[in-house]
């Protein structure tokens, strides 16, 4: 099975319009097509693996005003987010073993 990995834009969040939403709350479960998702089958959980979510820790840390103003720039909302989500791939990209 192949993995992907998703990284969500917090900036360019998808949107669905009033129609898909109202199409999807009555969408009844018999319903749902699952014919292009492979059955998981016991093989598969036996190998499944409990993974904790990476928590976040709130600090105090300087930065220049020009990099802050940079991340602000499209709405004050989701700044601190979007930092988080540099250093992240940062850290991912450094820490390869």
């Amino acid at each position: 099975m192949k993995i992907v990995e998703y990284i969500a834009d917090p900036i360019h969040k998808p949107q669905l319009s009033q129609a898909e939403e109202s199409y999807l709350a009555n969408l009844a479960d018999e319903d749902i097509d699952y014919s292009d998702t492979e059955e998981l089958d016991e093989q598969f959980w036996s190998k499944a693996e409990i993974v904790s979510p990476d928590l976040t820790t709130p600090v105090t840390l300087r930065v220049k005003q020009s990099i802050l103003q940079f991340f602000q720039k499209n709405g004050k909302k989701g700044y601190q987010s979007r930092m988080n989500a540099v250093l992240e791939s940062y850290v991912k990209f450094h820490h390869k073993d």
